[in-house]
């Protein structure tokens, strides 16, 4: 019988430390989001960080781009927000339209107030392991087998999912960790060979109910980062949950698994990049 790994309980813990912490530092954290367009998941990601801030007493700061705005217009405003002593933390909300390059426009945030820690050298940091800043879904997913007390040392970890946001940084986290890590993703062969060795089974391809039965080890902890509709439309990850739940030892849920802990650990990361400008 699995248990399930309740990311939403988890994350209302870590935000009220957040909450705690700013009040007793007596800090005014603002988090700048930067949006481009109108894409209706970006805006209800939005919504949800507002939300979020205001749980835990930092400034949200929604700076609303049209669809056509150029490069040089977000990184010179990027630029502002850098040299503001008011701004905590930056981030951009992804994905951006298709004209813009992302990467170059990611570069432009000061280290120092990436709280997404997508930057060259935030992402060299933390393969480093040298990092105070960590990416958000990464470090929610280290934290939530915290605190079900999972031991990751020793064990061996497969990520299915090669992305500069998921795999690659939770990779690295749970290398930290004295995890035998495995990459896999699309050009991987024998698939279900590999994710059957799993003691801790990561998934972040984005392809709906991809995991099944059949690709799990008996009492293997399974991770679900999914967002995705059925075939109904309703909201699933990429585990199949009702076969992988016969099998798995611990599973987390979609909704309210790993997403509630990504925006927990923005709210943390946020806090941190605050005392470290004070």
């Amino acid at each position: 019988m699995y248990e399930l790994m309740n990311g939403k309980e988890v994350a209302e813990k870590i935000k009220l430390q957040v909450k705690d912490e700013i009040a007793a530092l007596g800090l005014d954290p603002t988090l700048a989001v930067i949006v481009v367009g109108n894409d209706p998941a970006s805006k209800i990601y939005v919504n949800n960080k507002k939300k979020a801030c205001e749980q835990v007493g930092i400034e949200s700061l929604e700076c609303y781009f049209k669809e056509d705005a150029t490069e040089a217009e977000l990184i010179n405003f990027i630029d502002e927000l850098n040299e503001s002593p008011c701004v905590s933390g930056i981030l951009v909300q992804l994905p951006l339209p298709e004209h813009l390059n992302a990467k170059k426009i990611l570069e432009h945030i000061d280290p120092a107030k990436d709280v997404d820690c997508f930057t060259s050298i935030n992402t060299g940091k933390l393969w480093l392991g040298e990092y105070e800043l960590a990416p958000c879904t990464a470090m929610g997913i280290i934290e939530l087998l915290d605190y079900y007390n999972i031991d990751i040392a020793g064990k061996h970890c497969v990520v299915v999912g090669r992305s500069n946001i998921v795999g690659k940084p939770v990779a690295a986290l749970m290398l930290e960790r004295n995890a035998t890590v495995t990459i896999c993703h699309s050009k991987t062969q024998n698939l279900s060979d590999v994710t059957r060795k799993a003691d801790i089974l990561i998934s972040a391809v984005g392809k709906p109910k991809f995991i099944t039965w059949g690709m799990v080890k008996d009492g293997a902890v399974v991770v679900d980062v999914g967002i995705n509709r059925d075939e109904d439309g309703k909201l699933c990850g990429d585990i199949d949950f009702k076969g992988v739940s016969d099998r798995a030892s611990y599973l987390t849920p979609v909704p309210g698994g790993v997403g509630p802990m990504t925006v927990a650990m923005l709210m943390k990361n946020t806090l941190i990049a605050a005392k470290n400008l004070q």
